[in-house]
């Protein structure tokens, strides 16, 4: 499959799942906290809309060009007087003009340069940030309501991706592994998959180590959601969701020092 059909199909697949998800919602359950401090799950739907709305006709020439932010503030004033069914109805439309616009798109869009929200990169790579938002509130609101979804997939595969990049800085930065050490992190559940990094002056990811100084075993849901700092690493460490093997200290350590975002 082409870049170009992975991430086209992945956010497709994206504005569905949200969508027949927070059908699903009562009044009530829309109020519920999510996991976003300052979002209700009303509030993350308004947001997943409005960043679509953002970007309904916005293809960039350059990476010079402006992301048209004052469009989610425009959204976002719009939805104050929404009901949660217009909320919705809204969200549905706005994706509908996405998906029809990302049929279009072309293998050249996907590689052009463009401003991304982690600095000049490509069209494409905007598009992965978004299937990753689109995974991560998802579980934002599923999470509080105690209503588990599918975590597998395409764009449960893209979501790991976006922290498999950012891994060697984890490792280095946050984890703080010495010099001349490796980990390795063995993800089970949903997503199968063994992260390896390697400290040789800098943390950086490798494609293989024969014996890693720590070795993590995590579900692969609790993986990224504590990489995204949205749940707590005790809470996991005590169901047995994350365990650690090797060097003792360092391995604790990667357990409970894996966010890299918010």
């Amino acid at each position: 499959m082409s870049d170009r059909d992975r991430l086209v199909d992945a956010m497709i697949d994206s504005y569905s799942n949200a969508g027949e998800f927070f059908s699903t919602l009562s009044d009530e359950d829309f109020e519920v906290q999510s996991l976003c401090p300052d979002w209700t799950a009303r509030g993350v739907l308004v947001h997943l809309a409005g960043v679509e709305s953002m970007l309904a006709g916005w293809m960039p020439d350059s990476a010079d060009d402006t992301i048209p932010f004052a469009k989610v503030a425009e959204f976002m004033g719009s939805a104050e007087s929404m009901s949660n069914a217009e909320l919705l109805d809204a969200y549905r439309a706005v994706c509908a003009i996405r998906a029809e616009e990302l049929a279009g798109v072309t293998q050249a869009d996907i590689d052009r340069p463009s401003m991304t929200p982690v600095g000049p990169q490509t069209y494409g790579r905007f598009m992965a940030i978004r299937a990753f938002d689109f995974w991560v509130h998802e579980r934002d609101v599923r999470m509080p309501l105690a209503r588990p979804g599918d975590d597998g997939g395409a764009v449960a595969e893209l979501a790991l991706e976006e922290v498999h990049l950012s891994l060697g800085y984890i490792v280095g930065k946050k984890i703080g592994l010495p010099d001349q050490h490796s980990i390795t992190f063995h993800l089970n559940g949903p997503l199968q998959k063994d992260l390896h990094v390697n400290v040789d002056g800098r943390a950086a990811v490798v494609e293989s180590l024969d014996s890693p100084d720590v070795e993590v075993d995590c579900h692969s849901t609790s993986f990224i959601m504590m990489a995204c700092g949205r749940i707590d690493p005790q809470v996991e460490i005590d169901a047995g969701r994350v365990s650690w093997r090797g060097n003792a200290e360092y391995g604790e350590r990667a357990a409970r020092n894996l966010a890299f975002t918010m």
